[in-house]
């Protein structure tokens, strides 16, 4: 079989090179090589694409984006091969979904291991398998539920998405912590780095009293806020975030400054410019 094929990555000299090395596979048919992700959906919208080669990190659509809109469009799904600078700590957590990735800058004999996978996959499995295992990578990645863009998919109905991902991404020392986004009781800021103190409702800790963890993200306040919906997390000093469900009281001081009481007694002071959001937000 001969794999209908294009390359998507915004780096012309990343595209030209895996160019050069599939050219070295028989059964690769490089049909074009797409500099953004809106190129590629209209390359598979006009043209049967058996196999993509695909960055994450892209200008415009990221490589989990153009999935999306692929599913969205209800375009054909082609095999997709993942290919990243992300380290291999990270890549881990796409393995077990792509049906492989490659990190940049790859080989002759790294491509010879993907091109035995996919000849392997249409062997073996069906498109189905490998759309489900896209779809819950972009459930994961995205924080939508898994099951309810199935049901979408299914009904033929657009794939309502969330701007907001339930899980906040936290590396350290080689590891990548996977901190549920409603386990956050409250955010601040240490010089460069943001210090995120969670509770574990996994484990049954009541929301009354939430017992506290801490993790270092290095981060500005400005990257975290466009990762938490706004509508739950409040923002209460230039330096500070609170999940308003672990909120017990808004309260002002003799003093008059004004504090938020967390439900395991923290207290967190509420500086007079965001006195009126905090408030409007406490109260909705």
């Amino acid at each position: 079989m001969i794999f209908r094929t294009i390359i998507v990555d915004d780096e012309p000299l990343a595209r030209k090179g895996l160019s050069i090395r599939l050219q070295s596979f028989s059964d690769i048919h490089i049909i074009e090589q797409c500099s953004n992700g809106r190129e590629a959906i209209e390359v598979i919208r006009d043209n049967q694409v058996d196999l993509m080669f695909l960055d994450i990190q892209m200008p415009g659509l990221t490589g989990f984006q153009v999935i999306d809109e692929i599913e969205k469009q209800g375009l054909r799904m082609p095999l997709v091969v993942f290919a990243t600078a992300f380290d291999q700590y990270a890549i881990k957590a796409f393995e077990v979904y792509a049906l492989d990735y490659i990190l940049k800058p790859t080989n002759e004999e790294r491509l010879a291991q993907t091109l035995d996978k996919i000849r392997q996959h249409f062997k073996s499995s069906t498109d189905a398998e490998h759309k489900s295992k896209l779809i819950k990578l972009v459930s994961d990645v995205t924080g939508n539920n898994y099951q309810q863009i199935l049901t979408e998919l299914t009904n033929n109905q657009p794939v309502s998405l969330s701007n907001y991902s339930d899980i906040l991404a936290i590396k350290d020392v080689g590891e990548v912590t996977r901190v549920p986004v409603k386990d956050i009781i409250w955010i601040d800021a240490a010089g460069d780095y943001m210090c995120v103190h969670t509770t574990n409702t996994s484990q049954h800790q009541s929301l009354d009293n939430p017992q506290e963890n801490t993790h270092i993200l290095r981060k500005t306040m400005k990257q975290l806020e466009e990762h938490l919906d706004p509508k739950v997390f409040i923002r209460n000093h230039r330096s500070t975030i609170v999940n308003k469900d672990y909120v017990e009281k808004f309260c002002s001081q003799a003093s008059g400054e004004y504090l938020l009481i967390l439900k395991n007694g923290k207290e967190l002071k509420v500086s007079r410019s965001y006195k009126e959001k905090v408030k409007q937000a406490i109260n909705s």
